[in-house]
């Protein structure tokens, strides 16, 4: 999420310049191979202006001119955002396996929640409806999307391969840069703790209506979500 934040402050910031009007508006909006849904139905079906969707959509279009995104490429703009993913630190030698994080895997994860048809492509309709509900949504619709993200085969249900794989690509790419260092084992640890709490009638899968209740009766995760309600 926070790679998701990153990249979308980058895009506001780049896009700082006079208004243009709007027949220049719709001009650029046909000059890429995917022209995108109209914004008057986009206005309609997310938490955004027009304006704000025209901001986003030319940031999104100096990113990916051809209007959709592969996941090589998605991989590539996530490392830009992410200060450590994928890159060597240099904090002390080059033998020194702290030095390393990866990111790739947890943009892999983050990729396949984006691409709601999973054709393997995420266009511009699908970054910008992630990006509202990220930003924008109720809690529900939050936790909801964040189901779908750790729900890696999309059956509806999460079991704790599925957790251990998604917690365990967060840790590659941040555990390692804790202090003290996460033990090996750190992630599958976290992952039965919560497993545990989560699977309410012990079947060993969790359903999107016990992923929402535990997380709501979690504080921490709730105040999580409000962390970027304000960011435009």
């Amino acid at each position: 999420m926070g790679a998701v934040m990153g990249t979308f402050s980058s895009l506001q910031t780049k896009q700082r310049r006079p208004s243009k009007d709007k027949i220049e508006d719709e001009l650029e909006m046909t000059t890429v191979c995917h022209r995108p849904e109209g914004l008057e139905q986009l206005e309609a079906q997310t938490n955004f202006t027009k304006r704000e969707l025209q901001v986003l959509y030319r940031g999104f279009k100096n990113e990916c001119p051809s209007g959709v995104v592969n996941e090589e490429a998605f991989k590539q703009i996530y490392a830009q955002f992410f200060p450590h993913g994928g890159k060597q630190m240099n904090c002390c030698t080059n033998e020194c396996p702290l030095c390393f994080s990866d990111a790739s895997m947890y943009a892999h994860y983050l990729f396949n929640a984006f691409d709601t048809a999973q054709n393997g492509s995420v266009k511009f309709e699908d970054f910008v409806m992630a990006l509202s509900i990220l930003l924008r949504g109720t809690a529900h619709e939050k936790l909801r999307w964040t189901f779908n993200l750790y729900d890696i085969n999309k059956d509806g249900y999460i079991n704790k391969e599925e957790m251990t794989d998604i917690v365990k690509a967060i840790y590659d790419m941040m555990g390692k840069y804790t202090y003290p260092v996460l033990k090996e084992d750190a992630p599958r640890q976290h992952v039965e703790v919560f497993f545990q709490k989560m699977d309410k009638n012990k079947d060993g899968v969790v359903t999107l209506d016990e992923f929402i209740e535990s997380c709501q009766e979690d504080d921490n995760i709730m105040r999580s979500l409000q962390l970027f309600e304000n960011v435009m």
